[in-house]
């Protein structure tokens, strides 16, 4: 496991992560696929905050095949160290630390800015979710989960932090004949306002957020409707997708924009 001092500063090489990089830059996992600055900035820094030491590796482990830096540390007086000292551009903050609680933390940074915060957890119940999401939490993930989706989650949130600051433009998803604001949640599609609910808007903004990558039901399920198999139906992701095509597709049964992957899920293509 490689904690928070272990890090170079930010600019320094760093071998570890170059070679991790480098075995998997190949692959055509779409999941797998890296999350790329954009004009050639540095890697996005991620701190997992999480006193489960096992558990930061898995999470470091997975967040550099996709082409984060990342730092860890399991006591929240030193993480709100490395923010104040190495200003990282997302936290993933457990809630059950040893010295300071998870949403004490959350609060005392949302004190002073918008830094992108995803909380991670083994609370399930609903008014966990409700209070962290009201203090201003970005996502919120429940243990068990997927590092696989920690990931895809860590991308839509940054991306979505990225729209929230450079402006208008930024916050509008343009593909060909479908336009998607992020801002004032309009669907146009050719040049024609679409009309969705807000279900269906929250699904395509975040699956044309992550075009190519694959989700499965249970994880839009997830991810899009803060839920679980346990107290929701997967089928209500099909429903939903099946809406959405009769919506914005010119031929739902040969789709353009949202495709079904057989056995895996959907996805977005652009």
């Amino acid at each position: 496991m490689v904690t928070s001092g272990d890090h170079p500063p930010r600019g320094a090489t760093n071998h570890g992560a170059t070679n991790h990089r480098a075995t998997n830059g190949g692959s055509d996992d779409p999941c797998l696929e890296p999350f790329r600055p954009e004009n050639g900035q540095h890697p996005p820094l991620i701190l997992v905050v999480d006193d489960d030491e096992e558990l930061r590796a898995i999470v470091d482990a997975e967040l550099r095949q996709h082409n984060f830096e990342t730092a860890g540390c399991s006591e929240g007086r030193r993480a709100l160290e490395i923010i104040r000292s190495r200003q990282p551009d997302l936290v993933v903050l457990d809630l059950g630390l040893p010295d300071i609680g998870g949403l004490d933390i959350l609060q005392q940074i949302r004190d002073v800015g918008s830094l992108p915060v995803i909380v991670l957890t083994g609370r399930s119940a609903e008014a966990d979710r409700i209070v962290g999401l009201e203090m201003g939490a970005d996502d919120y993930v429940v243990k068990p989960f997927s590092p696989r989706e920690l990931a895809a989650r860590v991308k839509t949130v940054l991306r979505r932090s990225a729209g929230s600051t450079d402006g208008e433009a930024a916050t509008r998803l343009t593909f060909e004949r479908l336009v998607i604001d992020l801002a004032s949640r309009d669907v146009i599609v050719d040049d024609r306002f679409i009309d969705l609910t807000a279900k269906e808007f929250d699904l395509l903004a975040f699956l044309a957020e992550s075009p190519r990558q694959v989700f499965s039901r249970t994880q839009l399920l997830r991810m899009v409707w803060g839920s679980d198999p346990e107290w929701q139906s997967p089928s209500t992701v099909a429903e939903h997708v099946h809406r959405l095509r009769r919506k914005i597709e010119l031929d739902p049964a040969s789709p353009q924009w949202i495709h079904t992957m057989r056995g895996a899920g959907y996805r977005f293509v652009p």
